[in-house]
């Protein structure tokens, strides 16, 4: 058998040229035999057909059609988040132009734990970063897996600032990577807020911290993931300057606003916060994993700081080398920057505000469209890109039996969540070529699919 060829190196464009055309055709068939954001069946018929595909994961004798194969069930098999009907989660539909960018990476595979493994993807990293943070108003910023990762990095300085026993205290709105990553730093049990209207209320905030003794780090958030929403960052970012205690933000969600001139102001007050947690792979429309946490202090990130002789001696490191440990967690890490970079540069923040705008105004006209349906109730106006809604007259059992209808038969992803005690149907809309008809048809499927 002869040896197979590589990605890099002289020859490895060519070898890549006939697998591309190979993966773009059974993405191409995959779809077409899905025909829909979702493959009809429910999870066995999926397992089955997956099954079926893959035969034996590790045959005596390769297989030289393995990759058409696999690609093809894996398409047929997805939920496609460029589907307009696909619209449960904060799960975006990839810029081609980013998607492109992060072949690239694949490609060259360099890892970012030294600078001998990604010289110009260890500089392009630290310049975006900093210009990212910057655009909220922060000193630095270091790249992330996501908004779960970003809030546990967050934690973690504001542990190695205060010492073990700072304490969390969030609301009960808020993501449920906070008090896990209080659980896996070791923390206090962390002090979670009523949150009846969905966001963080500051009075309630106020006479917590008030009571609470200790060093404390409350977290807020721009962008819940269940509704939407921006808690009143200024007046929490007032509460907590006065008590003298530190405020993360998690936006996650919302933070790409930061790029929209129109949408900004609901950001006010981010740039007050110590550490905020942001993802373009929710509103920059960027393949999985871009996520940042950005720092008003970039001394703290100091604390990251770890010594390897084989990644960062010290005597390379006096002679000009960049040492990159102390840039994540993470040791070996790819370079998702490129890809958020390509993006920027090629659509300008400008072309990215277009794009938030577009996706905000879908939400608007999908709540004018639920708001006019008789058979149809609405949660409340959404802030961001999500809408809750249910048939109206319906029981919880009822709603949840419709989204997993649409589910089971392939013909919608809707999520769910629960507000006011009651169970709602979640859309959200991040799909910028989603038209009118899109959202009447997805209106009718949900009307439609109700239960006796």
């Amino acid at each position: 058998m002869s040896t197979p060829p590589l990605a890099s190196g002289p020859h490895g464009p060519d070898a890549l040229r006939p697998l591309l055309d190979t993966v773009l055709g059974a993405l191409t068939t995959g779809a077409a035999a899905r025909g829909g954001p979702l493959p009809a069946g429910g999870p066995d018929a999926v397992a089955a057909r997956v099954a079926d595909a893959l035969g034996d994961v590790l045959p005596e004798h390769g297989d030289p059609d393995a990759l058409r194969a696999l690609v093809h069930i894996l398409a047929a098999g997805a939920a496609d988040p460029a589907d307009p009907l696909c619209a449960a989660h904060l799960h975006c539909p990839p810029l081609a132009v980013a998607t492109a960018a992060d072949l690239a990476v694949s490609a060259l595979n360099p890892s970012l734990d030294s600078w001998d493994q990604a010289p110009a993807a260890s500089a392009l990293e630290a310049r975006v970063t900093s210009a990212l943070a910057a655009r909220i108003g922060l000193a630095d910023a270091v790249v992330t897996t996501g908004g779960t990762e970003a809030n546990q990095l967050a934690l973690l300085l504001a542990r190695e600032a205060h010492g073990a026993h700072v304490r969390l205290v969030c609301s009960a709105a808020a993501h449920h990577s906070l008090p896990r990553a209080a659980w896996l730093l070791g923390l206090p049990d962390p002090v979670v807020l009523p949150a009846p209207n969905g966001t963080l209320d500051p009075a309630t905030l106020d006479a917590a911290l008030t009571e609470l003794t200790g060093p404390l780090l409350v977290a807020a958030t721009a962008g819940t993931t269940d509704a939407g929403l921006i808690d009143p960052l200024p007046e929490i970012a007032a509460r907590c300057a006065a008590h003298r205690v530190r405020l993360h933000i998690d936006a996650a969600y919302g933070g790409a606003l930061a790029l929209s001139d129109r949408h900004r102001a609901l950001l006010a007050g981010l740039d007050a916060a110590d550490t905020v947690a942001l993802d373009l792979h929710k509103l920059g429309w960027q393949p999985v994993a871009t996520g940042f946490l950005a720092v008003a202090d970039a001394a703290e990130l100091d604390a990251l700081h770890q010594r390897a002789d084989y990644l960062n001696a010290d005597d390379d490191t006096e002679a000009g080398l960049p040492d990159l440990l102390g840039r994540s967690t993470r040791t070996t890490r790819r370079p998702d920057i490129l890809k958020a970079a390509v993006t920027l540069r090629t659509l300008g923040r400008t072309g990215l505000a277009d794009l938030i705008d577009q996706v905000l105004g879908l939400a608007q006209d999908f709540a004018d469209r639920i708001e006019a349906h008789p058979g149809l109730e609405l949660y409340d106006r959404p802030t961001l890109a999500t809408v809750l809604f249910r048939p109206a007259h319906a029981s919880d059992d009822a709603v949840a039996a419709v989204r997993r209808s649409l589910l089971h038969e392939g013909r919608a992803v809707l999520g769910r969540a629960r507000a006011d005690g009651r169970l709602w149907l979640k859309a959200t809309l991040l799909n910028p070529h989603t038209g009118p008809d899109d959202l009447a048809h997805l209106l009718k499927l949900a009307e439609g699919n109700t239960p006796a």
